[in-house]
């Protein structure tokens, strides 16, 4: 908009220009021949020349603020063609590695899946054994129980026996746990049962009276009685599972309805998940919510923290009535105790006749001498204010010089390069668009820029305010020390107080000197990534799309996690139904058909391992972009970067002197080197390299290669060149394109080159 304006400062300069040349010769032409004489015509024809000269100054600097405001188009459109083509890339790697996390997640799944299912199959299998073998044995038992009921009389002896087996085969099989439960609330109801069978075995004695005389068949019996003991608990248990039976089929008619009411659910839940998936949507933007309401919560801790430290600071200031021995426990109560002692020392004045009038005369001059001290202060307040204002504006315009003075020089070097490359006709209709784009992103900037610099001189305006209220109360603490110097040697606590109170604001004072120091910081930081191009976190909003693949990914995993669980429960009913040794149910007969088959599994088996091979392959390819790309990086900047060791990487260079030379360094800490043959120079000056390992690699290079070099920061002293070195007035090598560039591209932490060489190996390349 500025260039807008002074386009039309120039085209009325010109206007007015041309009116007032027009107006002069229609002046000259009506004038008589007698006054046009030749000093006139003279004067007239200087002065339109010197209109002219200045007329052809204005279009000059017209074509020149137009050449500019192209070249500034160009170069933002460049920056825009750079930026999206390093967010592609970052993007495609991105998807890339969420789809190898989801292929293997899957894979580990399935094989959960695989072998929870072949153990399943195999209980399963087990217990139909044992089914299988309890119903023989029941059906034989059934068939000797009616045969041998007379010897039933026997049985209370062996019942302790029959409980250790009990418990013996409860610890053998793993999956009667549940059994164990049921069986103790079933004790009680064969403790009367064996009070029934006392009573019998006490009517089986007299028939064993009477059987003495079959004692040769009894050795034979004895034995099938034992197997029918066995037996005979077992058939017990099957009397508790019957009864068990006859209630569930009692509850039958309550089961149905319960399983309308199931059925009416399932068609509700059927409904509810179709709204699943956009409360599954919200509930993920709440949780960003809850994210950001996480770090705020972080944010108010601090400030309690910080609030918390001030209170305890207060305290200390409460807790002088205990220290001193008197009630003072705020500033006011210290005012009202001074205000005490003045009355005081007037009381002693009062009695001291001889001294009241030169304690007068002392007072009158001390008040005046006060005044004047209060107005000189003030003064002084607020130069101070103004001069670190001033010095805040001049360090913060020096900053924006430098950077802007860094970018033009680097921009001037691009522009130069493709104007030598391209021609006009090589121009195209989508670098018009992005000159566009480019220039809504610089109005957006400049707004940014100016929102900054009014935050920054607010804050500046309360720092002033803070210094102020520092000065004003060390003022203020002189004063009451003056004041209290006639009262030293009867109250020494005083000059204890002030000490401390000084001691609290030299605290003050390095804490508002720390704040300072992080402001500055911050707002270079600032500053510098505004340039860079980076986006206003503050004023970015990520936007989700409705038709998300990922929220239909995780809609898919979560119904197969619902059909997986279901299919678990009615596993597990199958499961107890077998190991009460009942029937089975309908419903879970069903689920067990609907097993999948030993086919289906081995069709699930080749896709995994066609989805691995399909990863394979994926990596193999990934793998041969990544070392063709490395490659390319090569080629085009010369350095190479290799990982040695965990968090340590070795950065080479295509042009080194010897094949040894290269820079190892470390992701957290600072870089360290390591050479075959460096220079004195170049060792002794990188010693200082952990003071300087903040510096940016990326100022060291020319603005057309930062989308390259941005990947690696190693510290700046990597390019030895003498493009890159600082000598006297800017001088660079022989190539026209890096010619003059100054302090801008200097190689921190190498020696000052007396002559730089005529074309380095970088250049050359180029």
């Amino acid at each position: 908009m500025e260039d807008l304006g002074e386009n039309t400062t120039v085209l009325s300069t010109l206007r007015s220009l041309n009116n007032f040349i027009s107006q002069r010769v229609e002046g000259g032409s009506g004038l008589d021949i007698s006054t046009s004489a030749p000093g006139s015509l003279q004067m007239q024809y200087q002065q339109s020349m010197q209109l002219e000269e200045r007329a052809e100054q204005i279009r000059s600097k017209s074509h020149l603020i137009q050449v500019e405001r192209e070249k500034m188009q160009m170069e933002l459109s460049h920056k825009r063609a750079r930026v999206e083509l390093e967010r592609a890339a970052s993007t495609s790697a991105r998807n890339y590695e969420r789809e190898v996390d989801r292929n293997q997640e899957l894979l580990t799944r399935i094989r959960q899946l695989q072998e929870r299912e072949a153990g399943a199959e195999e209980k399963m299998q087990e217990q139909l054994e044992r089914n299988r073998q309890c119903q023989q044995n029941l059906d034989a038992a059934s068939k000797r129980l009616r045969e041998k009921e007379d010897s039933l009389a026997q049985a209370g002896e062996t019942i302790n026996a029959l409980k250790g087996r009990i418990s013996e085969l409860q610890w053998s099989v793993m999956d009667q746990e549940m059994r164990v439960k049921r069986l103790e609330s079933e004790k009680q109801e064969l403790q009367e049962q064996l009070d029934l069978q006392h009573k019998k075995w006490q009517e089986a004695n007299q028939k064993i009276q009477e059987l003495q005389a079959s004692q040769e068949a009894r050795a034979d019996h004895e034995q099938q009685i034992k197997d029918l003991e066995q037996k005979l608990s077992l058939q017990e248990q099957d009397a508790a599972i019957v009864k068990n039976m006859k209630s569930e089929l009692v509850r039958l008619p309550r089961l149905e309805r319960e399983l309308k009411q199931l059925r009416e659910e399932s068609t509700h839940l059927r409904e509810m998940r179709e709204t699943n998936g956009l409360l599954q949507e919200e509930l993920e933007g709440l949780q960003r919510k809850l994210g950001r309401q996480e770090k705020m919560q972080e944010t108010l801790v601090g400030l309690e923290l910080e609030n918390e430290r001030l209170l305890a600071k207060l305290q200390s200031w409460e807790r002088l009535d205990q220290t001193t021995g008197l009630s003072i426990r705020t500033p006011e109560d210290l005012s009202r105790f001074v205000v005490e002692l003045q009355q005081r020392e007037l009381a002693l004045k009062d009695k001291n006749s001889a001294v009241t009038s030169s304690a007068r005369g002392l007072e009158k001059a001390r008040q005046q001498l006060q005044e004047e001290l209060r107005q000189v202060s003030g003064q002084l307040l607020e130069e101070r204010k103004k001069r670190e204002t001033h010095e805040a504006l001049a360090r913060r315009l020096q900053k924006r010089v430098l950077l802007l003075t860094k970018e033009r020089d680097g921009m001037r070097a691009i522009l130069g390069s493709y104007d030598s490359e391209l021609t006009p006709a090589e121009y195209s209709p989508q670098l018009t668009r992005r000159m566009r784009e480019a220039e809504d992103m610089v109005q957006k900037v400049h707004s940014h820029s100016a929102e900054m610099e009014a935050q920054l001189s607010q804050a500046l305006e309360e720092l002033g305010g803070q210094k102020q209220r520092a000065d004003m109360l060390e003022m203020e603490l002189k004063m009451l020390k003056s004041q209290s110097s006639s009262a030293e040697q009867s109250f020494l606590f005083s000059r204890e107080e002030v000490d401390t109170l000084r001691l609290k604001v030299e605290e003050l004072e390095g804490e508002r000197s720390r704040l300072e120091e992080e402001k500055r910081m911050l707002e270079a930081q600032l500053e510098r990534r505004v340039l860079q191009g980076d986006y206003d976190q503050s004023r970015t909003k990520v936007l989700h799309m409705s038709l998300n693949p990922a929220s239909v990914a995780r809609q898919r995993l979560r119904e197969d996690h619902s059909q997986l669980q279901a299919e678990c429960e009615r596993l597990r009913g199958l499961l107890r139904a077998m190991e009460r040794g009942g029937t089975v149910p309908t419903d879970l007969e069903a689920a067990a058909a609907n097993l999948p088959s030993s086919k289906e599994v081995a069709e699930l088996k080749k896709q995994v391992e066609s989805a691995e091979l399909k990863n394979q392959r994926l990596k193999e390819v990934f793998q041969t972009k990544i070392q063709e790309f490395r490659k390319a990086c090569y080629t085009l900047t010369g350095y190479q970067i290799d990982i040695t060791t965990e968090n340590q990487y070795r950065l080479t260079s295509l042009y080194a002197e010897h094949p040894g030379d290269c820079l190892i360094f470390k992701g957290g800490g600072g870089p360290t080197w390591t050479s075959s043959s460096w220079k004195p120079g170049v060792t002794t000056a990188c010693s200082s390299l952990p003071q300087r390992a903040n510096l940016p690699f990326v100022k060291m290079v020319p603005s057309a290669w930062r989308g390259i070099v941005a990947l690696v920061r190693p510290c700046s002293p990597v390019l030895a060149c003498g493009c890159f070195r600082k000598v006297g007035g800017g001088a660079g090598c022989g190539r026209s394109g890096w010619a003059e560039t100054g302090p801008t591209w200097d190689c921190y932490g190498l020696e000052r080159a007396s002559k730089p060489p005529a074309v380095c190996s970088l250049c050359a390349s180029l």
